[in-house]
């Protein structure tokens, strides 16, 4: 079938099919190919390059008039053919182009490979994970074999005595003295033992298997990231030398151009940066969603340690191998969702199918529970004995965990970007963390650090005074233990010199993370706070338990608790995929669509249709959005998200009209960073006459940074950024401002002012609030000096790696500013719906109503008000 529509352009398109002139209404189209030089004529079947096969499955975007459920496609606005089997679509390329990059077969596998080339710092240093990775499985089961068989312990631990006889002397015992060869068989008497125990011989056998399956898929994978390393060199133009001082933003770049010029993908003229990251997303934004929605993890209640979550690694992989690649799966092909799960109508069938599912690979788990869970307990031996030895408070470290990591995570952002993201988080979090104090727990710590140290100091000296202590049974093993418990018991005592803040500290953690639950607000110094905050940051030795029990409480979870939860896993999927053109089956969250998934609380009110089901929770998708128009600075929003962000520019300059000058705000950035920090007050403002300086005169507004032939540093400015906002309230509150320069200071200034001040002053700085232009914010453009607007990225020559880390640093920065904005802005919208006034009260409210109530509330961390700053407030509104 030819169709001609306008401007000569011909499509060509194959229908698959039986009997269509019946009116089939299950056709399939095979594929659609878009030529503008055809000629126009009726027949050109020489001209229709697609394969059409008898016997090809019915692809997930195949033309069909049956009902999908709440499943849609998304309209193709840019005319483009429908995306299909990728993997068996051929098309037909010149003589001239076999060397080029055209129609890559797995597009989703193309750009991972591409991202963890990048990431893993290129084919050398993969190479050699690889490979000790496949030495380190083969040294943990030969050593645990020698360990079990070559090993005589009674002569090790001199259980038995050894006779040495000394040739020529007439075979004079010596039993002084044991030798560790003493204590090791003989090759041929360990060969024995292995030959005699069936069991180790059938792990030896499962173990060699594995190693086996692992080696051929390492040889595989390095194969293919040989091809992506001459991608690299030859499409990208990337040498490998050069790789470390590539960032993934100019990779990413360079990629889109080459689309331009060979068509890695025939179903898009034009790649965008959100289509490369949902190829290489699709799952992880499902599971992010999830999590959102609250459908994962599973939640339990433990008698004496309340309500937690479970969510490792292992179970992890098995939901995985569930929900996306695994046999049975409800994807197709990696990139479609399979038919039946589109159609509401199976929904019922569909979930005692996934509850079988469920249950077969809980029983698969639960076999191979103690093959698993032995290899779990020697990985960890091997690994953290010596750090625990070396390091015994490292266990009461702490790290964020499985489920905090996807709780935490914004749709489509990038490992990297999460990774850096929680980096910064970490210390204001760790201190949150320990500025919570348990009294008894305190008294009861100094008291066994005591008596232990005590009996820890005496050994120590009687060692010191005579080796030969050490020879005393067990002597290091006392004094081992006694060291872990005088470590363990500092760990429950808390800083002296510690000030007990937790409001502005959980604060700090936030400007981040991004993300908090509503209730925190306020309730920062309530140990209910504290615990749930636990399940995101928790201590590294309860992530090594849960791990070690993982093998144990999979197949659980598997056959009880997720079996339960399998309708709504199947609702969920119909519900949230969408059909995007030259992509495939996606979660529609990580469209970042505003009007289907926004939240009128955080901003969307009036620009959203989404219904509650269909909200996105603790404002993800307005916050994902805004992280996603940050790192990526040159893509082009669809219209509702481009209305959204315009309407945040808006109300930032808004509320920075009425709001402190940035350049008072950033006078306190020192006291701030001295405050929120590990450093002392008089180290950090011995920094403020240069860190002030080069922090108002080292913004990266639109063409500036090109101006400097040396970037300014990155390292104090970013964080007195933050600084200066998060401290505002407590400097506004008169508590460190003296009192003849309270006057001074606007009445009831709020965090959301602050932070919008400091916004504004990134796209316009060195500008009065009111005469500054509502131009282009820098937030969303911040690398436009860099790449240019109108020039192609690959003709630019390379950013400096110090000019791409300060604009990283920056935008991080921005991030932070607008998670901190929007969350108070949620605050006060919540505050206002929760104190509703009567008619009468609202209409005289309505009439003594100003631009300044959003800025004029008290905040979570606010402090008073002060007569004089009313004062001083209303004579510069007379003015």
């Amino acid at each position: 079938m030819l169709l001609q529509p306008q401007h000569n352009l011909l499509i060509c398109v194959v229908v698959c099919g039986e009997d269509l002139t019946a009116g089939n209404l299950e056709r399939r189209v095979y594929s659609t190919i878009q030529r503008e030089d055809c000629p126009a004529q009726d027949t050109f079947p020489g001209l229709c390059w697609a394969l059409c096969e008898e016997g090809q499955p019915v692809p997930s975007m195949a033309v069909s008039e049956e009902h999908h459920g709440d499943y849609h496609r998304l309209p193709d606005y840019e005319e483009d053919s429908p995306p299909e089997d990728e993997e068996e679509l051929l098309v037909h390329v010149t003589e001239g182009l076999k060397d080029s990059w055209h129609h890559i077969k797995n597009l989703d596998n193309f750009f991972t490979k591409i991202y963890h080339f990048h990431q893993k710092n290129g084919f050398a240093c993969m190479m050699l994970s690889d490979v000790f990775e496949l030495v380190q499985f083969l040294f943990v089961v030969t050593f645990t074999t020698f360990l079990l068989c070559c090993v005589e312990y009674d002569v090790l631990f001199a259980n038995r005595p050894v006779n040495h006889t000394h040739p020529g002397d007439g075979s004079v015992p010596d039993r002084s003295k044991v030798t560790l060869p003493d204590a090791i068989l003989p090759t041929q008497q360990c060969a024995e033992r292995i030959r005699a125990s069936g069991g180790i011989i059938f792990l030896l056998v499962m173990a060699a298997t594995f190693w086996l399956y692992r080696l051929a898929k390492v040889l595989c994978s390095l194969l293919g990231y040989w091809e992506i390393r001459a991608f690299y060199t030859k499409a990208l133009k990337i040498p490998s030398d050069e790789l470390c001082n590539c960032s993934w933003q100019e990779v990413q770049a360079r990629l889109i151009s080459l689309q331009r010029e060979q068509q890695m993908c025939v179903h898009k003229r034009e790649l965008t940066e959100l289509d490369i990251h949902h190829r290489i997303l699709r799952f992880k934004n499902y599971l992010v969603a999830m999590v959102n929605k609250s459908l994962l993890p599973v939640r339990f209640r433990l008698p004496l340690l309340g309500q937690g979550v479970f969510l490792t690694q292992g179970l992890k992989y098995n939901l995985e191998l569930l929900f996306f690649w695994g046999p049975g799966s409800l994807f197709q092909g990696k990139w479609n969702l399979q038919p039946q799960y589109k159609r509401a109508g199976a929904r019922l069938e569909l979930a005692r199918r996934l509850g079988r599912t469920m249950l077969l690979l809980g029983l698969a788990n639960l076999l191979l529970c103690p093959f698993i869970l032995v290899w779990q307990v020697l990985y960890a031996f091997f690994s953290y004995t010596e750090v625990l030895k070396r390091e015994p408070g490292s266990l009461g470290a702490r790290r964020w965990s499985l489920y905090g990591r996807h709780y935490l995570r914004h749709f489509n952002e990038l490992d990297h970007e999460l990774q850096a993201r929680l980096s910064r988080g970490y210390k204001p979090a760790s201190k949150y963390m320990n500025s919570f104090a348990s009294p008894l727990f305190t008294v009861l710590a100094k008291n066994v650090g005591f008596f232990a140290g005590s009996i820890l100091a005496v050994l120590i000296a009687l060692t010191v005074y005579d080796e030969d202590v050490l020879t005393v049974q067990h002597i290091l093993t006392a004094i081992t233990l006694l060291g872990l418990v005088v470590t363990v018991a500092r760990s429950f005592i808390p800083d002296e010199h510690m000030v007990w803040c937790p409001e502005q500290l959980l604060q700090c953690v936030l400007a981040h993370i991004h993300y908090m639950p509503d209730h925190w607000q306020g309730n920062a110094h309530k140990s209910e706070t504290r615990e749930e905050m636990a399940q995101l940051f928790q201590y590294k030795a309860v992530f090594i338990l849960e791990e070690l029990l993982s093998p144990i409480v999979t197949p659980l979870l598997l056959i009880f608790a997720l079996r339960a939860k399998a309708l709504d896993i199947i609702d969920f999927f119909r519900n949230f995929s969408v059909e995007v053109v030259g992509v495939g089956d996606i979660c529609s969250f990580a469209q970042l669509d505003i009007r289907n998934h926004g939240n009128p609380q955080w901003l969307s009110q009036g620009r959203t249709e989404a219904s509650v089901g269909q909200q996105a929770e603790n404002g993800k998708t307005e916050l994902s959005l805004v992280h996603f128009a940050i790192a990526n600075p040159r893509w082009q929003p669809p219209p509702e998200s481009s209305l959204f962000i315009g309407h945040l520019k808006e109300k930032v300059q808004q509320d920075a009209a009425f709001a402190p000058p940035p350049q008072r705000l950033l006078a306190e950035a020192p006291l701030g960073t001295s405050f929120l920090s590990d450093e002392g007050p008089s180290t950090m403002v011995s920094k403020r006459a240069v860190g002030t300086q080069s922090l108002w005169w080292g913004f990266p507004a639109r063409g500036s940074l090109l101006a400097f032939s040396n970037p300014p540093p990155p390292s104090p400015q970013p964080d007195a950024l933050l600084a200066s906002v998060l401290a505002h309230p407590v400097v506004a509150a008169g508590t460190l401002v003296p009192p003849a320069e309270r006057g001074f200071l606007p009445a009831r200034s709020s965090t959301a002012c602050a932070a919008a001040s400091i916004l504004a002053s990134l796209s316009c700085p060195q500008l009065p609030r009111r005469g500054c232009p509502t131009g282009e914010n820098s937030v969303y453009r911040s690398d436009s000096t860099l790449l240019g607007d109108s020039v192609a990225p690959s003709e630019l020559p390379r950013v400096p790696p110090s000019r791409s880390v300060v604009l990283s640093e920056f935008a991080s920065a921005e991030m932070s500013l607008h998670a901190i904005y929007m969350h108070e802005l949620h605050q006060q919208q919540q505050q206002q719906q929760a104190s509703r006034p009567s008619p009468s009260q609202h209409s005289a409210q309505a009439a003594s109503a100003r631009p300044l109530h959003r800025c004029s509330q008290d905040l979570p961390l606010g402090g008073w008000e002060e007569e004089e700053a009313e004062a001083w407030q209303q004579e510069k509104e007379k003015s």
